[in-house]
């Protein structure tokens, strides 16, 4: 198939058939998106689509292109991801996008899943309490990027040892914990939450090696990277890999 023949087919496991006779004032520009994304991006690499719709989800929703959102959302489930995986997605964004943003990102969620009949709220993934949530979060944190994290609660300021706390207890006991999506998903999510927020790369070199730790090669990572480019932009998706380049260079995987 050329890319106009794989843009179509896709674009229809995804959405449905396209209604190439609806009004558009700018049939171009459609065109062109959906001959590139759906006919080229999205047969680079092995990514599955379940996979590829999970990181659309977390980056439109980081980029708050929510108009965008709840198509996405009605696509992964027409593609087989469940509503728990959904909404696991999107929770994994909170700690690096904040509260309402994340809420936003959910309220278009809750919209399709009404206008399909999901039942509301989703099973609870919840895996922690109030007793638990630190030591468990500190747990995956250390499984992810190593004994560093020690050092990092042992050599934080005294006026800034909260933050450490919180990264723990919150970000990775109530949040990286949950059930519904495994812990290589929800770090190769989190890599491209950082990558769309641009000016990020501190953060988004230390997660490239916390995904090499818990079993996302370097191919993973580029394919996740060029996946996310339409919905990003080059800049952002440039500088991610050239992070990804600096951490791991060429048959040094």
């Amino acid at each position: 198939m050329n890319r106009v023949e794989r843009s179509e087919k896709k674009y229809g496991e995804l959405f449905g058939a396209y209604d190439s006779s609806a009004p558009a004032t700018d049939p171009d520009l459609i065109e062109i998106q959906n001959r590139f994304v759906f006919g080229e991006v999205f047969y680079h690499g092995d990514l599955a689509d379940t996979l590829r719709e999970l990181i659309t989800l977390v980056v439109l929703t980081a980029n708050q292109t929510l108009d965008q959102l709840g198509a996405h959302v009605g696509a992964s489930l027409n593609v087989g991801v469940t509503p728990e995986e959904i909404k696991e997605a999107l929770y994994q964004c909170a700690p690096y996008i904040g509260f309402p943003k994340t809420m936003s990102g959910l309220d278009q969620a809750d919209a399709v899943f009404k206008e399909r009949g999901v039942s509301l709220p989703v099973e609870s993934q919840k895996r922690v309490n109030e007793e638990t949530r630190f030591d468990e979060g500190l747990k995956v944190q250390k499984s992810i990027f190593g004994d560093v994290i020690d050092q990092m609660h042992k050599n934080a300021p005294d006026n800034q040892k909260h933050i450490q706390q919180y990264l723990s207890s919150f970000c990775f006991g109530d949040i990286y914990t949950r059930g519904g999506i495994d812990l290589k998903t929800r770090e190769l999510l989190t890599l491209c939450v950082l990558s769309a927020l641009g000016g990020c790369e501190g953060q988004v070199k230390a997660h490239i090696l916390g995904n090499l730790r818990v079993g996302n090669d370097k191919g993973t990572l580029i394919a996740a990277i060029t996946h996310c480019l339409p919905y990003m932009g080059f800049p952002r998706t440039l500088n991610a890999l050239g992070s990804i380049n600096e951490l791991i260079p060429e048959n040094k995987e």
